[in-house]
């Protein structure tokens, strides 16, 4: 405790909070600030965009995005934005690159308690201490595969851009990697070292990813499956099973059941 009681700004404060509701499309433009940020959606869907990929924020998960990365947010359907802004020091042992991560139902309540503190201050004893747990849950959260990763060749780039533009088209890698200037093996093998995917998982977490922004924005699933490049809605739904492990509709199932 007598750490946290020591990292704090000039004014003494450990974690300032923010909340605002945002309409269906609503973007924040690249931004950024010298405190560490945990971006909580409460409700609808928010995709954040930073240096080296994309990552989506569905109810009930959040968005670690350090301090200094310039970064974006998007909104997918009326979204609830709850974040929580870290003094630098506080954040000098946890995560240095963005990333999704679960929402505990203990840090979720945690986050509706800062919120409704506004400013958690260095001299209020019952502060600090809240401060504190917060850190002890942020540093052991568990991070989702909702990041879609952005190669850093250019061709493979514009490739990446322009398949997120049409999720639902279907090319053939030989014709893509053709595209590239690339051999198949050379593409796939460049592909898998900047993005840590193959390109197959690439492009199905891309379209799974879009299709919780269209699902957020109350699309059917039978109508986002088609959107987003799948044949059947059995199809859709069990690729959208086996990447996040549970059916579209499970996934939103507890969206009204959580404190916002």
């Amino acid at each position: 405790m007598s750490q946290i009681r020591q990292e704090s700004d000039e004014f003494g404060i450990l974690i300032r909070t923010y909340a605002a509701t945002f309409p269906a499309g609503f973007v924040l433009e690249p931004h950024t600030h010298e405190w560490a940020q945990l971006v909580y959606a409460a409700r609808g869907v928010m995709t954040v965009e930073a240096a080296g990929g994309s990552w989506v924020v569905p109810a009930h998960r959040a968005v670690w995005v350090p301090g200094g990365t310039a970064h974006s947010v998007a909104m997918s359907g009326t979204v609830a934005m709850r974040s929580l802004y870290l003094v630098p020091a506080l954040a000098v042992g946890l995560q240095r690159e963005c990333r999704t991560v679960t929402v505990s139902p203990l840090l979720r309540e945690l986050i509706v308690e800062a919120i409704a503190i506004g400013i958690l201050y260095r001299d209020s004893p019952i502060q600090a201490r809240l401060a504190g747990i917060i850190i002890d849950q942020l540093a052991t959260v568990r991070a989702e595969a909702l990041q879609l990763p952005t190669p850093a060749h250019p061709r493979l780039r514009a490739i990446a851009e322009r398949l997120r533009t049409g999720p639902e088209l279907e090319i053939r890698l030989a014709s893509i990697a053709a595209d590239a200037h690339m051999s198949v093996r050379n593409f796939e093998r460049i592909f898998r070292a900047e993005t840590q995917l193959t390109f197959v998982q690439w492009r199905r977490r891309m379209r799974l990813l879009h299709a919780l922004r269209l699902l957020a924005a109350g699309r059917a699933v039978t109508e986002v499956g088609f959107d987003v490049g799948y044949r059947s809605t059995s199809a859709f739904i069990a690729a959208f099973k086996r990447e996040l492990g549970t059916t579209p509709f499970q996934y939103y199932a507890d969206d009204t059941k959580a404190p916002a």
